[in-house]
Order: C-alpha cells, then sequence, then structure tokens
C-alpha cells in the first residue's frame, strides 16, 4: 500500500486572454513545459493532421478513417482552438478548417437537428452505430455544439472569414431541436427514421451527459424545461444519482459506487469550469476532483499488485483494452490503464497527472506514444498495448491540458451567454467559498496536498479564497528546519479568489493562511 501525498492545484492563469490576444505568450522553456507541449501539441495532430480530408471531422479512430464522429469531432474543434492559441496553426489555418467543417455540417444529415454518433466523412450520410441506433445522437450532438460554441468564442474577430464561421456556428445551433427529443416527459438520448424511439434511453445522471442538458436549457430556439431536466437527469436513474459514500476516505456527493469511469469528470467539463459550480447536490469541483482522487487511490491501494499499477501508473476510464473496449473504473477493473485517464485530470490533479504522462512517456515510450500521442490504452499485465486512436480519447487530452495551463476553454465556455443561463435555471450557482484553500483535497493517508511549479511559470501558485476586507497574511514554515517565509503580510485583497506566486526549496512545509482570529493551516509537499 503506497502512502504518497497527494495533490490538486488547478494553476490558474499563465496566459491571460482577452479579446485580441489569441496567442499565448513565448516563456522560457523547462523540463515540465517541453513534456507537456510535446504531449498537447502530438496529440493535436489527431484533429489535424489526419482529420478527414473532405469533412475535415475527426475520424472515430485511425483503423476508420472515412467514419468520422460528431462527439470526437466537437473535442477536436475546442483542440483546433488550443492549436491556434498555441501557434501549433496559425489563426487563418483554424478559421479555414472550421468553415471547412460548418460548411459540411450544414448539408450532413440530420434528425430534428441532431447529428447522428457516426458520419461517412465524405457525404455526411449517417453510419449506423448499432442495429437500432442509425438516427439522430442527442448526447453525440452535444459534444459537437459545445466544441462550436467555443469556438464562436474564440473566433471573434470582425473578418468576413471569422463573421461566416460564427453565422454558421450560429445557426446549426439554434437548428438543433433540444425539446422534440421529449418523449414521454423525458429527454431521450436517440431518435430514428427508421425504428423511432425504439432505443428507448432516457438520459438520466449522473454520467458523461450532464452538458447535454446545458445546452438543451440554453438553446434560443428549442428549450427543454427545468422539469424535464428534474425528471429525467435527477430522478430517471435515481439509484446512481444521489451518492454520499465515502470510497477510501474520499467522498463522493453523486454518481456510481466508487465514481464510474473517469471521463465523467472530463467530457461535461471541457468548456465549463467545475471550480464555480454548486447546486443543492454538490459542489462540481470537489465532486471531479474526488472521482479522480478515488480512481487513483484505487489503482495505488486496491487493485491487484499484478496489475502493475503505482503512483505513476493510473488512471481508469473507457477505451479499448484485450478484450475489445470497456468501461474501465474501479468496479470494472481488468488492468487496463487508459492514458487519456490521468492527462485530462491535469487541472484537478496536476501533480499526479504529470507523473502519470512522465511515467507513460519516458517509461512505456514508443510502445504507448506515437506520432499522434499516446495510443488508446494498455494493459501491463497481459501484454497488451493498442496500436489505435480514439477521438473522443485524443479530444479530451488537448483540452484539459489546456485548462490546466491557461484555463482557455473554460474562458471560452464563460464567454457563451446560453450556457451560462442555462446553469441558472437549472439552479447551478457560484460557490459562496469561505475564507480560505478552496481548492484543495488533502490526500487522506498523510493529510497532505502535493504542489509541482506551474509548468509554464517555473513556479509555485497558492490558490486561496478572501471573504471579507479584513487584511490577509500567508506564510510558508519548513516542518523540519522551521524556518519560515512570509508571502504576504496584512495584505487587503478584494474578496473572492485570489492567488500568490512564490519560490522555494523542495520539502515539506505548512502554509499557513490568517485573516482577523481565524488561522487556516495547509500541509504541501512541494515538488
Amino acid at each position: 500500500m503506497r502512502t504518497c501525498i497527494s495533490a490538486f492545484l488547478l494553476f490558474s492563469c499563465v496566459a491571460q486572454f482577452v479579446t485580441g490576444q489569441s496567442r499565448a505568450p513565448q516563456l522560457p522553456p523547462n523540463e515540465a513545459s517541453e513534456y507537456i507541449n510535446t504531449v498537447q501539441q502530438q496529440t493535436f495532430k489527431y484533429f489535424w493532421d489526419f482529420a478527414h480530408p473532405v469533412s475535415g471531422l475527426a475520424p472515430e479512430r485511425n483503423a476508420t478513417p472515412n467514419v468520422v464522429t460528431s462527439g470526437g469531432s466537437g473535442f477536436g474543434i475546442m483542440a483546433i482552438v488550443v492549436g491556434s492559441y498555441r501557434g501549433w496553426i496559425s489563426r487563418t489555418q483554424a478559421v479555414d478548417r472550421m468553415l471547412k467543417i460548418t460548411r459540411f455540417l450544414e448539408k450532413a444529415e440530420r434528425f430534428h437537428g441532431a447529428w447522428s454518433h457516426w458520419l461517412d466523412g465524405s457525404t455526411g450520410k449517417a453510419v449506423p452505430f448499432s442495429r437500432y441506433d442509425d438516427g439522430g445522437d442527442l448526447v453525440e450532438t452535444a459534444y459537437l455544439i459545445n466544441g462550436l460554441l467555443v469556438a464562436r468564442s474564440f473566433f471573434d474577430q470582425n473578418t468576413q472569414a471569422e463573421t461566416e464561421l460564427r453565422t454558421r456556428i450560429n445557426r446549426l445551433w439554434e437548428t438543433v431541436e433540444w425539446d422534440w427529443y421529449v418523449h414521454n416527459g423525458l429527454l431521450h438520448w436517440h431518435w430514428s427514421t427508421n425504428h423511432g424511439w425504439k432505443m428507448n434511453h432516457p438520459i438520466g445522471g449522473y454520467n458523461e451527459c450532464f452538458i447535454t442538458y446545458i445546452l438543451a436549457m440554453g438553446s434560443p430556439t428549442h428549450p427543454i424545461t427545468r422539469q424535464v431536466y428534474d425528471d429525467t437527469w435527477k430522478k430517471k436513474e435515481s439509484d446512481h444519482f444521489i451518492n454520499g459514500k465515502d470510497y477510501l476516505g474520499y467522498k463522493l456527493p453523486l454518481g456510481f459506487d466508487w465514481g464510474g469511469p473517469l471521463f465523467f469528470a472530463h467530457y461535461s467539463y471541457l468548456s465549463l469550469d467545475p471550480r464555480w459550480m454548486e447546486d443543492e447536490h454538490t459542489n462540481y469541483w470537489t465532486l471531479n476532483v474526488n472521482q479522480t482522487m478515488i480512481n487513483r487511490a484505487h489503482c495505488i491501494e486496491r487493485a491487484p499488485n499484478a496489475y502493475g499499477y503505482s503512483e505513476r501508473n493510473w488512471g481508469l476510464t473507457a477505451s479499448d483494452d484485450h478484450l475489445f473496449y470497456g468501461a474501465h473504473q474501479p468496479t470494472e477493473d481488468n488492468g487496463t490503464i487508459s492514458p487519456t485517464a490521468a492527462l485530462s485530470s491535469f487541472p484537478y490533479t496536476p501533480y499526479y497527472s504529470y507523473q502519470a504522462m512522465i511515467y507513460f512517456y519516458r517509461t512505456q515510450g514508443n510502445r504507448l506514444f506515437g506520432e499522434l500521442g499516446f495510443y488508446d490504452a494498455y494493459n501491463a499485465k497481459e501484454n497488451w498495448y493498442s496500436n489505435q486512436y480514439l477521438a473522443i480519447d485524443q479530444g479530451p487530452i488537448v483540452i484539459m491540458i489546456e485548462n490546466y495551463r491557461s484555463e482557455l476553454i473554460w474562458k471560452m465556455g464563460a464567454k457563451v451567454k446560453e450556457m451560462q443561463n442555462a446553469l441558472l435555471k437549472m439552479g447551478i450557482k457560484r460557490p459562496n467559498y469561505p475564507t480560505g484553500f478552496y481548492m484543495y483535497t488533502p490526500e487522506v493517508k498523510s493529510g497532505m496536498v502535493h504542489l509541482m511549479k506551474h509548468a509554464d511559470e517555473g513556479r509555485y501558485i497558492a490558490d486561496f479564497y478572501v471573504v471579507g476586507a479584513e487584511p490577509v497574511s500567508l506564510s510558508l514554515t519548513h516542518n523540519k528546519t522551521n524556518q519560515t517565509q512570509m508571502l504576504a503580510d496584512k495584505k487587503v485583497y478584494s474578496s473572492g479568489a485570489q492567488q500568490i506566486r512564490f519560490d522555494a526549496d523542495y520539502g515539506d512545509y505548512t502554509l499557513v493562511l490568517a485573516q482577523g482570529n481565524k488561522e487556516i493551516k495547509l500541509l504541501v509537499g512541494l515538488r
């Protein structure tokens, strides 16, 4: 059993994005930033170099280049935004590709505005996903629309090409008939011209489909009601909506026992910053961090030793495996590690995700890393390594690493007024955090969190929250030498989220925040 210090720090914005600043600042490289940039850029190539030549959309997987995926292409669109921001492609190239994509989507087969899960990359005709699933897929459509709305936010210049792009995106967005997919009072996943409601799959929670409701309620033309949201998402599958149990010391507010596959914490939060989402059931940041930590703790403490898991080798989510495909999770674990699980968790567990990335890249090497990033999965016990890339697994790696680096896609989502209004309609509001270290969940066994230097800035960043106008002091004391460094001495901060940047030697410390008669302590390991 391992007792490593755990950590989660979403290091906020190195590259502040404002209208007109469409490129990441050029900062001096360091080892961490170079590794992260290499992995992120190589993975981006799946959506750029390997995109379908006619549609510009993302193939489902590299073995089926003519079958493109609607949801994975939504992830790919957000990856194109990242590619433009990072300078891997020019803004003009990105807009040209987006115009190709939107023009194709306008002509592609639709089912009351929704696209099918799979399409023919040349013709836009639906490709059946299963016997009765040959029509509209509302969840995959939501992933696609989410990407398009992020692109609408990013490509905001008043050029002819970008104005045309935004117009086309609005037309696609406004013609999705979300309300038509309400059947018998419940929002349904599928509808087919040939088979009608045969799939009979109401979209109950909690799982990866949350973004579907945010878009369905935010639609300017075909919104669903709050009643449909409550009756379907919260009540239809109530046996795995409210949870509230502890798993290895981490409380899970919502979802399946042991949290389910990790893509639950990724797909709906690519453009939604969960730090600022809370309702009567959960704080969504806590939910996602705790699911990630449960998943990792299971790998280290609970899984069979024969699987070869460790603090560097962790991450269970849906992916290919030696038996074909599985929804890998703590309750369905056959020894398959999917790199997207840990790497798409960078905002939640940056140090642990970086450890996993280095292990996958340097220890597993070219058995696991290729020209389009990490292959989908591997199983050390079975000596099996995938030779496939999947769009739905590659995309979140690019996007969530960028949210760790700059919060770019979260910022673009914050600019989508329809989504922000939908959150309010759903009863999801900004949390009222108390003064303190609001982003950290200490590792259960050690009581500590682990902080790494921000990969781009090369400095430690501590996130904290301030309520009221009383001055705040922050100090850092080494646990062995008792030497103390004052990071802030009776400084007045505005109420809200704050950060402080600092330098210190590696080691174990106590970080203290004092305001008035309150003193909040956090044990931290600086690595």
